[in-house]
């Protein structure tokens, strides 16, 4: 796990619980990102096996519309509070809070953060305190 801290509880009105819910579901935007990009269709590949097969009654294309729908939901989200909490560094926010290795370090090395350290993580914490309001 990362050396990642939850905020001040009594600052943000965050508990721990809350905001390990918040930073593991932000994890998963590249994952969600991915399946939107490339599961599109309803069409799956036949398995061939000595089992009966159950076929239920369901859309397939619409429990995939739905389940899409919910996928770019979440990204809106996160990408809206990422925007809110400081629209000059929202795309290095958004790296930090998606991605658990984009340390400071690296966002302003690699990435170039025009910004100091406590300015950076005073936008992050302002960025989960958002989403814990969105969500």
């Amino acid at each position: 796990m990362s050396n990642m801290r939850p905020l001040n509880s009594k600052k943000y009105n965050i508990s721990k619980h809350r905001f390990w819910e918040l930073y593991h579901w932000c994890l998963q935007y590249n994952e969600w990102k991915d399946e939107l990009k490339y599961k599109t269709d309803t069409v799956g590949a036949m398995r061939i096996t000595d089992m009966p097969v159950h076929h239920d009654n369901g859309d397939p294309t619409q429990q995939l519309a739905m389940r899409r729908a919910m996928l770019e939901d979440n990204c809106r989200m996160i990408e809206q509070a990422a925007q809110e909490a400081d629209p000059n560094i929202c795309q290095y926010i958004l790296k930090a809070v998606t991605d658990e290795s984009a340390t400071y370090w690296y966002l302003k090395t690699v990435m170039g953060i025009p910004c100091g350290r406590t300015m950076y993580y005073d936008r992050r914490k302002r960025f989960y305190w958002l989403l814990s309001q969105k969500r």
